[in-house]
């Protein structure tokens, strides 16, 4: 870090202390611990808020909107942030007195405990990040409660050619919804995310229900732009909604055996009379993704794995130990030397296990957020969740953080608080 950003640091925080002392600052009965960013050097630095209103720029074209549409605006902050005021810090917050575990390379994390709701630890717990895979979670849920799971459907041609990973659905093959939804939650099929949203009612369609669910649940940074995951323009996600999610798929017992299982039976398909020489594509035995249940962590319930270029490595699940069941979400993470995404996870559980079952530095909370909050626009106040039904004219960039407002509170404080910035913005000017 320069010298300049230095000093712009210390002199906001000066600005932030005197706007505190001006106002004055309500009693907390559960302190926040704010902790250093203990991570490896590839983690991204969050203190500044820098994915507040979306995930990072892609790295590759796969959001590259259809010709003459432009991408959906970034969903509006909420104000005042779901969970608790302690969640809008981006960088790490606890309240145990255990130290963060070394090596975390998730830009975003959070542990929760499921049967509470509290929050134990997160790092940029609202920051928004794209889900990958662990979107199917919500894919899931919405089957869940709209299909039978014996209904039987049949294999398109679509299917089989979908991108990434496949369970094996193969043209005029043979499925069970549960089926196509354990294909879609051991294995990450997006060939059975396809089936399942064909039978939701299409694609559009899918993507519609499985945003009304995230809103429903009060995960406000959660915009599904597909039904597997896959990145496309305007998807995101946060490590709170995450945690919100898959704490609402915990509750359903047919998601919980589904994502418990170490193995299970996938159905063939008949060759392809286009193939020349083909023969009959016999089923075989699906095995878990998850290395939680593969290497017997103790108490682990399942999970959902992700990753793409733009998205790298996510993670959700739950593990449940002497009658606590903790969820862990990773996001935006890699892989590192001797520091694979599952030691993190596992490192992660370990300290929210260890951190006093009364602690919080937040809540999970049960439904949307209630009628008398409000949203910071990130500058389009018309940007929906549809992610691929309404673009607005133009691209939006980033969203403004919520502070400024705040800071401009209170008495004599006011003056320090705009002498302070001032001086801080003329010494970062170069900086920025």
């Amino acid at each position: 870090m320069s010298p300049l950003s230095r000093s712009f640091r210390v002199l906001v925080a000066s600005a932030l202390l005197a706007a505190c002392v001006a106002v004055g600052a309500p009693a907390q009965a559960d302190p926040v611990v704010a902790t250093p960013d203990v991570a490896a050097p590839s983690t991204p630095n969050t203190e500044r808020c820098p994915y507040r209103s979306q995930p990072a720029a892609a790295v590759d074209s796969s959001e590259v909107p259809p010709p003459g549409q432009s991408a959906p605006a970034p969903l509006p902050v909420p104000d005042p942030t779901v969970g608790g005021e302690r969640l809008s810090a981006c960088g790490v917050v606890t309240a145990g007195s255990s130290a963060i575990p070394r090596g975390i390379t998730s830009a975003g994390w959070l542990v929760a405990d499921a049967g509470s709701g509290a929050v134990l630890a997160a790092k940029d717990p609202h920051g928004r990040y794209r889900p990958a895979s662990t979107i199917k979670t919500l894919l899931a849920l919405v089957a869940l409660d709209e299909l039978d799971l014996d209904k039987v459907v049949t294999g398109t041609r679509e299917d089989y050619g979908m991108e990434g990973d496949s369970a094996g659905i193969g043209p005029g093959g043979t499925y069970t919804v549960r089926q196509l939804l354990q294909g879609l939650l051991m294995v990450s099929g997006n060939d059975c995310a396809n089936a399942l949203a064909r039978e939701l009612g299409g694609y559009d369609v899918a993507v519609g229900k499985m945003n009304e669910l995230a809103h429903d649940l009060g995960a406000e940074d959660t915009r599904a732009a597909s039904p597997s995951g896959l990145d496309a323009p305007g998807m995101s996600t946060s490590p709170y909604d995450l945690a919100l999610i898959f704490r609402a798929a915990l509750q359903n017992s047919t998601f919980r055996e589904l994502v418990s299982n170490v193995s299970a039976p996938f159905p063939g398909y008949p060759k392809l009379a286009d193939v020349p020489g083909d023969k009959d594509h016999p089923g075989y035995l699906m095995q878990t993704q998850n290395r939680l249940l593969l290497d017997q962590y103790p108490g682990t319930i399942g999970g959902k794995t992700g990753y793409t270029d733009d998205a790298r490595k996510t993670f959700v699940g739950a593990v449940e130990r002497d009658g606590r069941t903790l969820i862990v979400v990773q996001m935006y993470g890699l892989n590192e030397a001797g520091d694979s995404y599952w030691d993190q996870a596992k490192a992660l559980l370990d300290l929210g296990f260890a951190t006093g079952a009364q602690a919080s530095v937040g809540t999970l909370v049960s439904g949307p957020a209630g009628a008398g909050a409000s949203t910071t626009p990130s500058a389009d106040t018309g940007s929906d969740r549809s992610g691929n039904l309404a673009y607005p004219s133009s691209p939006d960039g980033p969203g403004g953080s919520d502070w400024t407002g705040r800071l401009l509170v209170g008495g004599v404080g006011v003056v320090v608080v705009i002498g302070l910035v001032y001086a801080a913005i003329r010494v970062n000017r170069r900086s920025r």
